[in-house]
């Protein structure tokens, strides 16, 4: 019998997760604040862009959350943290460019930890990896962030602590920071999406995608504890993807994809479900462990390639793109809450 469906590591980095997010809230925060203080069109310009920017970002670190599927709480620590910044933030203690110099430490925070988040993932495995592949994008933005906070913060400080304008090569020195990021690396930064959510179709294959990535490790692994690892992995995925999909996706299509197709993808599903609590039962150092993994992955082979062809194709004939968008906030939405009950029970 598989001995938990939890793994230390992939709990650790949910954590990290769930820091970033806390974090990203404050910046949202803190950036929304500093454009209704600041009177400098130019500057203030810059802090919109920015918030337009960490609003897509806070959506993309909640889809790369859902996507990883193991929920965490943030830090107690964490929680003081921003606690204590929105206070200095609110309050007179700080001058307005101290404030932006707090804001620019957060960058720097949320960069060490997406990049610590994606170290770790080479670690413990190709299935993370994947998931977390969006922060990257992050990242970059962030560090673009970095460098233009840089310059506010001696434009500010400059002007607040002796009342005169600093030289004219500020800015220039600025974008050409900015510049070289880009440079560096490439579309990551300018050819990211301004939209949070991806059409529904991209979310249902990122969600094929990683389950196979996950059988792909099973099968290259003989490690009792690391089968046991992925498995859990793999449990938890298909599950909370199976039952958002029968709550949010299921019924949207029913009316035009046909009862009777619409049905089977309900059948399959609840197949799937029936072996995956069989094999729950199994020791994974037992032989037949791998073979129940592999039967199962038959079924679920099949069930991909129907709704990868003719149901995506029924979606993108029926659905448009704003419908396509928003069925995947609310699949992501129903995804969610699936994982957060999932982990509760598992606390029981």
């Amino acid at each position: 019998m598989v001995k938990s469906l939890d793994d230390v590591k992939r709990s650790a980095i949910a954590m990290e997760l769930a820091d970033m997010a806390e974090i990203q809230k404050l910046l949202i925060a803190n950036e929304q604040k500093f454009i209704s203080e600041i009177s400098d069109p130019d500057v203030r310009d810059r802090f919109q862009k920015m918030l337009a920017d960490d609003r897509k970002n806070m959506g993309v670190i909640e889809t790369a959350m859902v996507q990883y599927g193991v929920k965490a709480e943030p830090r107690d620590v964490t929680k003081k943290m921003t606690q204590q910044v929105q206070q200095l933030m609110s309050g007179s203690d700080l001058k307005l460019f101290q404030k932006v110099g707090q804001h620019e430490l957060l960058k720097h925070k949320q960069v060490m930890a997406g990049l610590l988040i994606h170290k770790c993932s080479q670690v413990v495995g190709a299935d993370v990896a994947m998931a977390i592949g969006p922060l990257n994008a992050v990242n970059f933005e962030n560090r673009a962030h970095q460098e233009q906070l840089k310059g506010i913060i001696e434009l500010l400080g400059t002007r607040e602590l002796t009342g005169k304008e600093p030289e004219q090569g500020l800015w220039g020195r600025v974008q050409d920071a900015v510049a070289a990021l880009s440079g560096v690396f490439g579309s990551a930064v300018t050819q990211n999406s301004d939209k949070q959510d991806m059409d529904i179709r991209d979310l249902i294959r990122l969600d094929h995608n990683k389950v196979n990535t996950i059988y792909t490790e099973m099968g290259a692994t003989e490690d009792v504890s690391k089968l046991q690892e992925l498995f859990g992995q793999m449990y938890k995925d298909l599950l909370a993807h199976a039952k958002a999909e029968e709550q949010v996706v299921y019924p949207k299509i029913r009316s035009f994809y046909g009862n009777d197709d619409t049905q089977e993808l309900f059948d399959e599903q609840a197949e799937m479900e029936k072996r995956l609590n069989e094999i729950k039962s199994i020791d994974p150092s037992n032989s037949q462990f791998k073979e129940k993994i592999k039967q199962l992955m038959d079924i679920i082979g099949d069930h991909i390639r129907q709704e990868e062809s003719t149901m995506f194709a029924s979606i993108g004939k029926n659905l448009s793109e704003k419908e396509r968008e928003q069925l995947a906030t609310e699949f992501k939405s129903a995804k969610s809450k699936i994982q957060d009950k999932m982990a509760a029970s598992m606390k029981k």
